[in-house]
Parts: structure tokens; C-alpha cells; sequence
């Protein structure tokens, strides 16, 4: 791997940890600030938020400037989120630096997306891409379940605090190792919108909300759900949480190389059907702790494999757009991500067993399989 996608790898790393800590130690920050587990979901959302509205903002007032120098603006700003939040014990402004940390989130994967591509081998895109998000896959593998031992013997401050920290390495090594690249051609601001036109960038962005937020209805809450339902002791969680980081490294590594094999979409198409399933007998099977390790591992697997080929579709669909059209891939996964987790904690909030989390995931990842269909056979080729 080139050093430049390494470099690009730690950001998605930093960001992966700062985004999917979150689920590891949510009874922790919701025991330390006196406030209920879904409460504490919020701030997933607002990260989320953060992403949804930073994406668009961020490429839009940033698009004339060198690509290099937007990637290091967007890590100061994750610093600094992600420093407040680890200083700070007051709900409400708790919530405001979760948001700000989410704001270079989507904005750092749409830039980033586009310097990997454009430094990789012909007809490697797909494979390039997947490389930087390895360090997202990598950040659950050993930097969550890391975050989630330090919090649930120390601080979960500390955790967030060393991420901030990460930060700081993350800027010295994209400034480095990543080379200068010119700004892409100039675009009319309301011209970097005409490709949101077509109904192809749409369809990518229905499939990418629904289907990974019918994965967060349950994942978000993963650490209940595998301790209360499934059986799973506390100090146990970090071998989970590892286990699932694991499948998230699978799924990444076998998709950017399927991908460029077959193609992004069908391979999209395949794992989003997967992830349907698996939260189905999840929900049958929660009671095995066999059968929910595995269809864990294949569920997360699911998230990450479908996450490059839809930024690389995305971005195969914003010609005249690109910057905004890549960062749009993950807007649309936090929309989703916020609306899992909202979602996914409504039977909680009644009550229900954990497990009935992901029910609502199941609905949601079905309606994004119908729409991946439906692209695959008809408007794919429509983007070539």
C-alpha cells in the first residue's frame, strides 16, 4: 500500500474511532452523566448531524483550494471536536462538540476518495478507496474495542482524549506523505449541483440511508444487546467488539477486490441482501451466543462491504460535482446512522428486549436491497 493511501488510511482511522467508539461506551457516558442509554444515542445522532450538514458546507466553501490543504483544514476540525467533547461534562454542550466533530467527517471521505483515486492504477478505483477506509475497519478491530477497555476502566474522557491526540498524528502524516494535488477543475457553485438532476446519485443515496441505517437500528446498540439479550459479561465486550471490527476488515478487504472484479453495484446489491438477512436471524437467534457472534460478524462484514462501491458509484455519478457527489456517500450514511439509532432505540424505549432492535433494521435494509435491484438492472448503465 502507498504511503499517501496510508496516510489517508489514518484519517478514516481517527475518524472510525471517533464515530464507532461511541457504540462501545454508551452505558458508560450515560452512567457518568446521569442519563438514559437512549439519551446517550444522541450522540451518535448528533455526529451524525454534524456529518449530514459539514459535508456539503465544507466541500462547497473549500473547492477551490489544493486537496491536501482541505484534508489538513478538516483534521484540525476533528481535533478540536473531539478535544471539547473529552473536556467537557454538560449534556447539552457535550452534544455540541459531537456535532462539530462530525462536521470534516463526510467532507474528509469525499476529498480523500478522489486523491486515492486519482493516485491509483487504472482500474483500481474501487480497490483504492476500499485501502482508505481500511483504517474505519481497522478502528473497530482494535481502536473501538481499545476505546471501550480504557472507558470501562478508566474514563471514556480518555478515550476521547487519545483520539484527539490521534488527531494530531493523523495531520503530520497526510501533510508528509500525502503529495500536492492541484483543486479540481473550477466549477460554477450551481453547476457542482446539476448532476443531482439524474436520478442515479439519488437511488445510491435512498439505498445508502436505508441500508446502513437498518444496520445501526441495531448496531448502535451493540454493547446492550450483546450483554443484556444475547448473554455476553461486560469485561467480554472488548473480544466482541473486536470480533465485529474483524468482520468489518472481511468485508472491506473482499468488496474493493470484488468490486473491481465484477462491479460496484452488484456486489452492493449481494451484501445488502446479506445484512437483511442476517439481522433477521438475529433477532430469532439472539439467544445463541454461537449464532449471534457469527451473524454479528456477518452483519458488520455487510457495512463495510457495501461502504466503497457506494462511494465509488457516487462518485461515478456526480461528473462536474465530484468533491460534493463522494462526500454525499457519507452524508447518506449518517443520515443513516442517525436514523438506525433513533429508530433501533424506539422498542427499547418501550420496553421490548434488546434484540427487537433490529426489526426496524430488517424493514430498512429490505427497501435498500429493492432499490439496488432496481439500479443494478436498470440505470447502471445509464452512469457509464
Amino acid at each position: 500500500m502507498k504511503k499517501s493511501t496510508i496516510a489517508l488510511a489514518l484519517g478514516t482511522l481517527g475518524l472510525g474511532m471517533s464515530e464507532f467508539g461511541m457504540m462501545g461506551i454508551l452505558p458508560d457516558i450515560a452512567r457518568d452523566m446521569s442519563i438514559s442509554i437512549p439519551k446517550a444515542g444522541h450522540f451518535i445522532s448528533a455526529y451524525a448531524l454534524g456529518v449530514a450538514i459539514g459535508a456539503p458546507l465544507l466541500v462547497l466553501i473549500s473547492g477551490k483550494l489544493p486537496l491536501k490543504r482541505i484534508l489538513l483544514i478538516l483534521i484540525l476540525i476533528f481535533i478540536l471536536g473531539n478535544l471539547f467533547f473529552s473536556l467537557i461534562s454538560y449534556y447539552e454542550l457535550n452534544v455540541l462538540f459531537r456535532f462539530i466533530s462530525g462536521l470534516p467527517h463526510g467532507a474528509y471521505f469525499g476529498v480523500g476518495s478522489i486523491v486515492a483515486s486519482k493516485l491509483a492504477p487504472k482500474g483500481k478505483g474501487t480497490s483504492a478507496v476500499s485501502g482508505m477506509i481500511s483504517g474505519m475497519t481497522i478502528a473497530n478491530l482494535l481502536g473501538v474495542p481499545l476505546g471501550t477497555f480504557i472507558s470501562h476502566h478508566f474514563s471514556w474522557k480518555i478515550t476521547y482524549f487519545l483520539i484527539a491526540l490521534l488527531g494530531i498524528i493523523i495531520f503530520i502524516s497526510i501533510k508528509k506523505f500525502v503529495p500536492e494535488l492541484k483543486p479540481l477543475p473550477y466549477t460554477r457553485f450551481k453547476d457542482q449541483f446539476h448532476f443531482l438532476k439524474n436520478l442515479n446519485p439519488w437511488l445510491i443515496v435512498v439505498t445508502t440511508i436505508v441500508g446502513n441505517g437498518g444496520i445501526f437500528c441495531w448496531y448502535s446498540y451493540i454493547n446492550p444487546i450483546m450483554t443484556h439479550s444475547v448473554g455476553f459479561s461486560e469485561e467480554s465486550m472488548t473480544g466482541v467488539m473486536m470480533f465485529a471490527g474483524l468482520g468489518m476488515v472481511v468485508g472491506n478487504l473482499l468488496s474493493g477486490k470484488l468490486s473491481d472484479k465484477y462491479s460496484p453495484q452488484k456486489v452492493a446489491t449481494v451484501t445488502q441482501g446479506l445484512a437483511m438477512l442476517s439481522l433477521l436471524f438475529f433477532f430469532f437467534f439472539s439467544k445463541s451466543q454461537i449464532l449471534s457472534l457469527l451473524l454479528m460478524f456477518l452483519c458488520t462484514g455487510c457495512l463495510f462491504a457495501v461502504s466503497a462501491p457506494q462511494q465509488i458509484l457516487l462518485l461515478h455519478n456526480s461528473r462536474g460535482g465530484e468533491m460534493l457527489g463522494s462526500a454525499m456517500a457519507q452524508v447518506a450514511f449518517n443520515i443513516g446512522n442517525a436514523l438506525g439509532a433513533y429508530l433501533g432505540g424506539i422498542p427499547i424505549s418501550k420496553n421490548y428486549p434488546y434484540e427487537y432492535s433490529a426489526l426496524p433494521g430488517v424493514v430498512l435494509t429490505f427497501i435498500g436491497f429493492l432499490v439496488f435491484i432496481y439500479y443494478t438492472l436498470f440505470r447502471a448503465k445509464l452512469s457509464n
